[in-house]
This record gives C-alpha cells, structure tokens and sequence, in this order.
C-alpha cells in the first residue's frame, strides 16, 4: 500500500457532550445545530479534503509534499483560524434564528479546538468510502485527549512543530507533555486561538425572512428525529 507525507488536522467541539445530553428531550434541533456549525468549519478549511465527521469532529487532511516547514505550520495556522471563525459566526447565527428552544438559544457554551500533526498516511477504499490509515493517524486522534488547560487551542505534535527544521518563533506557543495510549510519552505543542484569531464582526440582527429561513431551516433539520427516522447519537457516542 503506497504512503504520503500528508498534514492531519481535527476539529473538535468543545462542550458538545454536555450540550447534546442537556437538551436530550429537543434533540433534533442539538443536531441540527452542531451540524450546522461543523458544515460551515469543513468549508472554511479549503486547501484541506474532508476524510470523516466524527461525530462531534471534522477529521481534514492534504498532501505535505511541496511544504517546507514554515508552510506546513502556517497552513495548519490559517486553516484553524478560517474555521474557528466560520463556527462562531455560524453559532451565533444559530441563536438568532426565532426557534425559542434552549438548543437554539445556548449555544455560546460550545468551542472549537484543533489538533494536528504531519507524517505518513495510506488511503483505503471500502464501499466507495476513502479513509486514511496509519499509525499517524492514530497519533492525531490520540491527541484528542490533552491536559491543555484552555477551551480552545491549536495544538500540534513535535514532528509538526519542528517539521523540516523550522521552529515557530511565536511566543504563544507553550509545551506540554502527554503519554498518549499505545505510543508513549511525547512533547506537544499548543497555543490559544484568541492569540492567532481575528475578532469577529459586531453582531447584527439578520432580516426577517432570514431569520425566518434559518428557523424552518432548524425544524426540517429536526424533523427526522421527531419522526423517529434517524436515531439520535448514544451518550457513549458523544464526547
């Protein structure tokens, strides 16, 4: 099975397990609210290819070759920023819909964070579906579980941070030691996404008719879990 040298990047929010389990009884409207959000940060990643949504995650992808090191960290960098972006415009978009349900108007306690690394990949095809395997890819995944101690952070592995030789001078970056399961202790790097994120526009009310889309937007997302045609995500499936 041929490899590449490809740039691994997750977007994950933050909060969602407690988001999705409080408003259990409008469950539909949860869904269709955090889908939402996740398809407006897939789209803002463009130089990246969408490999899965993982329930609460995006898990992107592209090629390394032709990136020296400063390119490959700065793409990981922008791509966090445009899509860290892109959710916050989209949640708060979210809560200005005319749906009174606490899914619609609670959202501010949801977050983004990032995780990414670089090495070698392989691409597999079942059933049409393309996935990415590896052990680096288990490595990026692994990160997911962090003592990081802010709600929203990039944070990179040691082959990223000092990918061909470059070190990022940015003084926000702070190290942090893990012991990731079934690899062992490794040194990662994080800094906060507000240091790198532009601020968002003042927020203004949309028009009515909108407003007024984006809530029987909400419904029709909802309806199929009213109806009892999609089943809503497990507790143990969420985190």
């Amino acid at each position: 099975m041929a490899t590449r040298r490809a740039l691994l990047l997750i977007a994950d929010i933050g909060g969602y397990t407690e988001y999705m389990q409080f408003h259990r009884s409008i469950l539909g409207h949860a869904e269709a609210a955090t889908s939402r959000m996740l398809d407006k940060v897939v789209d803002a990643a463009r130089d990246f290819d969408l490999i899965e949504i993982e329930g609460d995650a995006a898990f992107l992808s592209r090629d390394a070759d032709g990136l020296d090191g400063a390119a490959t960290f700065s793409a990981i960098t922008q791509a966090a920023v445009a899509m860290h972006r892109a959710f916050h415009e989209e949640r708060r978009l979210v809560q200005l819909n005319m749906c009174p349900c606490q899914s619609c108007t609670q959202t501010s306690a949801l977050k983004l964070k990032f995780v990414a690394h670089v090495g070698e990949v392989a691409t597999q095809t079942i059933k049409r579906r393309r996935k990415l395997v590896g052990v680096d890819v288990i490595y990026v995944h692994r990160l997911l579980k962090n003592p990081v101690p802010v709600p929203e952070y990039l944070l990179v592995s040691e082959d990223l941070y000092r990918n061909g030789g470059t070190v990022p001078s940015d003084p926000g970056m702070q190290e942090v030691a893990q012991d990731l399961e079934g690899i062992g202790p490794v040194h990662t790097y994080f800094m906060d996404v507000e240091d790198i994120a532009a601020p968002l526009a003042p927020l203004t009310d949309p028009s009515w008719s909108r407003r007024i889309g984006g809530t029987f937007g909400m419904v029709g997302r909802g309806l199929p879990y009213i109806l009892g045609r999609r089943r809503p995500p497990s507790p143990a499936s969420v985190g």
